[in-house]
């Protein structure tokens, strides 16, 4: 009955704060470029505008994989809410990303399938570094459940904080944030209009916005994992990683893939091994 009405209170929430959040991202972003900007529930009603039009597809099997995309987004944050296991979290994750991208693909557009290319190369990118973070979580809770994580002493930045740079960085590859949102941004300021998603529209176009807001909680809630036993600290994580990705997308310019795959392969995951390392000499001792 407990992980029942956690599910039905996920479900509910989840999509409510992140339509929150991406209208206050709008707002301080406008704030920035010295405009007035859209209200707060800007998306919201982009959401319903979105429903309300004629359902146009280029392939009858693109709001399927749309479909897809969200139940298992929906499904990662569920997992992640009811403690569950962190790999089979990121792979739930996964599975949901494959769906958009193989979506984006099928529609034969070839500005979707380059942004399907593109998005392939950041998943490249970014899924090592998740696992190595899973790893770190291991070794300092000796287990994967987020559950552990929540009752451990000691607050997970303390002993990953260089994991936690890195995955600062890798919040602005899966929140398509500049200077890495080549593949598809939510802005639309690059050369592929809106990449991955130039061929959805209406409903297909809704579902893939909605599960971005759930999108928000997931991540989110895997940073405020590094200050879980104490909710003020988490909340003040969420705050920071807010703040460093609006900052970022709104003072960097686009750069190209390999650049990306620079930074994050030598330098990030560097990081990571470097902290993990410690961790392992430091249980030894």
């Amino acid at each position: 009955m407990k992980s029942l009405i956690i599910t039905i209170i996920t479900v509910i929430l989840s999509p409510i704060l992140g339509c929150i959040l991406t209208g206050l991202d709008r707002k301080i972003t406008a704030k920035l470029q010295s405009r007035v900007g859209p209200p707060l529930l800007q998306p919201l009603y982009d959401l319903l505008k979105l429903l309300s039009k004629e359902n146009i597809v280029v392939t009858r099997f693109q709001n399927f994989y749309a479909v897809n995309y969200l139940i298992f987004i929906v499904a990662a944050v569920v997992m992640l809410m009811l403690g569950m296991d962190l790999l089979m979290i990121l792979f739930v994750f996964t599975i949901g990303n494959i769906a958009l991208i193989v979506g984006a693909a099928a529609t034969g557009s070839p500005y979707s399938k380059l942004g399907s290319k593109r998005e392939v190369i950041n998943m490249i990118v970014y899924e090592p570094i998740l696992i190595l973070f899973i790893v770190g979580v291991y070794i300092v809770t000796g287990s994967f459940r987020t559950f552990r994580v929540m009752s451990f002493d000691k607050p997970l930045i303390m002993y990953i904080p260089l994991i936690f740079i890195t995955m600062l960085v890798i919040m602005l590859i899966k929140f398509k944030k500049s200077p890495f949102d080549f593949s598809g941004s939510h802005e639309a300021h690059q050369e592929l209009v809106r990449g991955i998603y130039t061929e959805f529209s209406g409903i297909g176009l809704a579902l893939i916005e909605l599960a971005h807001w759930y999108e928000y909680t997931l991540l989110l809630g895997m940073m405020f994992l590094f200050f879980a036993n104490n909710i003020f600290g988490g909340l003040a994580v969420v705050l920071v990683t807010l703040t460093f990705v609006t900052l970022a997308d709104n003072i960097t310019a686009r750069v190209k893939w390999q650049w990306m795959l620079k930074l994050v392969w030598p330098v990030l995951s560097g990081l990571c091994v470097v902290n993990l390392v410690y961790l392992f000499v430091v249980k030894s001792l």
